[in-house]
């Protein structure tokens, strides 16, 4: 019975270990460099939206109490399992992901909010935080489309998705 051989040729320069294998999977390496940046950028965001979220389920006080402090809560539990999803595609497309509140905050355009606000203020910072990750995710269909990189589109589509549907619930929530 013959055997195929498993080509094992190695990368050189970018390999990391004596190991490391070429990354073939139809993506140049210009463009996983390009899409991962961006995905680094979108791990900032959803982290800075997640630690603002797990604030304020911990800070959340008034007659909201009860619906927002499970609302929070429902929102960061998403939110974290999405952090892995994330990273993870960053990792396979051969790039490190960023893992510190030095690289996040640099990459971030979500910002943290100083002190707590009331719960109505809360609202209201969540949901321009949905809505700037949401256009983070957006901004990298173009270098994610020109690289025919499915994966990456279909992690920023179900992204968007959940980022455009809970700035709408929460701003439903402000309405009178």
């Amino acid at each position: 019975m013959a055997t195929k051989r498993i080509s094992t040729k190695k990368k050189a320069g970018n390999a990391k270990g004596a190991g490391a294998l070429m990354i073939d999977i139809g993506i140049s390496a210009n463009e996983r460099a390009k899409i991962a940046k961006g995905l680094s950028k979108l791990l900032a965001d959803s982290y800075a939206l997640y630690l603002m979220t797990h604030n304020f389920h911990w800070n959340v006080t008034g007659p909201q109490f009860n619906s927002l402090h499970q609302m929070f809560m429902a929102q960061y539990t998403e939110q974290w399992t999405a952090l892995d999803l994330i990273a993870e595609r960053i990792r396979a497309l051969g790039h490190p992901a960023p893992g510190t509140y030095q690289e996040f905050e640099k990459l971030a355009s979500v910002k943290q909010v100083e002190g707590v606000p009331s719960a109505t203020e809360m609202v209201r910072y969540l949901v321009k935080a949905q809505e700037a990750t949401a256009k983070t995710a957006r901004s990298l269909f173009p270098v994610v489309g020109e690289a025919n990189d499915q994966p990456t589109a279909d992690l920023l589509t179900q992204r968007l998705e959940v980022h455009e549907k809970t700035a709408w619930m929460l701003r439903s929530v402000l309405e009178d």
